[in-house]
């Protein structure tokens, strides 16, 4: 009976931390990536995160340049994310996340451009929760 109750308490362990890294990817793309603020950065990527970008590499710093930068212009578009989860992996305090990405970009309720992107993250867990250390994106080319 004790080995089976283990093994349903780590399922559930394992379930909640997969239902954790759901909100961490989407809370983290509406926050930095729609909102465009860079102060949420540290709420979601650990000090020394990378984002591997259609061939670019971004660190924190450049991240909220660019983000600080877009909010200048006008007008700014509205971000819409939808995320569908391929598969998540959790063990030791790790995780890998695979999705797909997709935005649509408004002005005044008018669509002017979508995007979609395969995506994989890593996220470590901290005393703060998890955080996200490494995105990896690859546009998905249009039909």
């Amino acid at each position: 009976m004790l080995c089976l109750t283990s093994v349903s308490y780590g399922q559930d362990s394992i379930d909640t931390d997969k239902a954790l890294l759901k909100e961490l990817i989407i809370k983290s793309f509406d926050d930095i990536w729609s909102a465009l603020d860079s102060n949420s950065i540290d709420t979601y990527y650990t000090k020394d995160f990378i984002l591997l970008e259609h061939g670019d590499v971004w660190h924190n710093e450049g991240i909220a340049d660019y983000l600080d930068k877009a909010k200048r212009s006008t007008p700014i578009p509205n971000r819409v994310n939808s995320i569908e989860f391929i598969e998540i992996k959790v063990a030791n305090g790790m995780a890998w996340i695979a999705y797909k990405n997709k935005a649509i970009f408004t002005i005044d309720s008018n669509v002017i451009s979508t995007a979609h992107w395969l995506e994989s993250a890593t996220a470590i867990m901290t005393e703060n929760g998890w955080k996200l250390e490494m995105l990896h994106s690859t546009v998905v080319k249009k039909d």
